[in-house]
């Protein structure tokens, strides 16, 4: 609601067009995308709603995926510039936590993205209330005459984040703003390791056709978080798909003269005498896995 209401009072009504993403989760929820539809039809802003259905398993991640992947086809569809969403300071503090007790690394630490692709799709997703208190949100919407919906899932501690969500709550010394900005001080370095992984891809790492003509050398002399993006990327590269933590394992094990084996792909260690300068580097060959003998 506050996004929608700072995005018209901001841009007016030719530059701003909105969608509700009904998860069909709960029998009210039709009528409160309707009740979103009727406030925009007040506010002369044109609102679609998106009827989605969810997997079953992880509920919250699956709804996540479902909503994204329909807000990815109605932003191409209604040809909008970008896709914005209301995440705020406090949403940005719990993913922290949450992510420190998980052990992230850089990237998962950086948590909600300020500007990103959107998941599963493409095209732009821009968070702009990430600096904003959610209570300062409500005030904005309570000033306004508005009388939110409240999602019970909210407070729903069958869900870790509203176990999180409850804890910060209850503690008046932790700054949900501090913990935010530093996230997004984690978001910079993070995207700092990502600019210096495209320049390893482009400068360590070359064909290397084996027998199955597909192959990779990689001359692994960067820091471990910058190799570990170039292993994932080499991954991905021959078909397999590795999370940052497979392919950290898999940098130690390299880096202690071992072979690693994920996603399909073998990586084997080794040194390579670079001529003219004659330095010994240490270079890994990264190829399909060869299959395994039936027994």
């Amino acid at each position: 609601m506050a996004l929608l209401l700072l995005a018209h009072a901001a841009c007016g009504l030719d530059k701003v067009t909105a969608a509700t993403v009904d998860h069909g989760l709960r029998e009210e929820s039709a009528a409160e995308a309707a009740f979103v539809s009727d406030l925009c039809a007040g506010l002369g802003i044109e609102h679609a709603v998106l009827n989605v259905d969810v997997a079953e398993g992880n509920l919250q991640a699956n709804a996540r995926d479902a909503r994204y992947l329909a807000l990815g086809q109605w932003h191409d569809e209604a040809r909008v510039g970008a896709l914005m969403t209301a995440h705020h300071a406090d949403d940005q503090a719990e993913t922290l936590l949450m992510r420190l007790n998980r052990g992230s690394g850089v990237s998962g630490l950086a948590g909600i993205r300020t500007s990103t692709d959107i998941p599963g799709w493409g095209g732009t997703l821009i968070r702009p209330l990430l600096r904003w208190h959610k209570s300062e949100l409500e005030q904005l919407v309570d000033e306004a005459g508005v009388v939110p919906v409240r999602d019970p899932s909210n407070s729903d501690e069958r869900f870790d984040r509203a176990q999180v969500r409850k804890f910060l709550a209850g503690q008046s010394w932790i700054d949900t703003q501090a913990l935010a900005a530093s996230a997004e001080h984690l978001e910079d370095a993070s995207r700092a390791i990502e600019w210096f992984a495209s320049e390893d891809w482009e400068t360590h790492v070359v064909p290397d056709s084996d027998e199955t003509g597909r192959g990779f050398r990689y001359y692994a002399n960067v820091p471990r978080a910058i190799s570990i993006e170039t292993i994932c990327r080499i991954i991905t590269e021959l078909g397999g798909k590795a999370s940052r933590a497979e392919a950290a394992r898999a940098f130690d094990r390299l880096w202690q003269g071992e072979n690693a084996s994920l996603a399909g792909v073998l990586g084997v260690p080794g040194t390579e005498r670079i001529e003219p300068t004659g330095l010994t580097m240490r270079v890994w060959r990264f190829s399909p896995e060869p299959p395994r003998n039936g027994g």
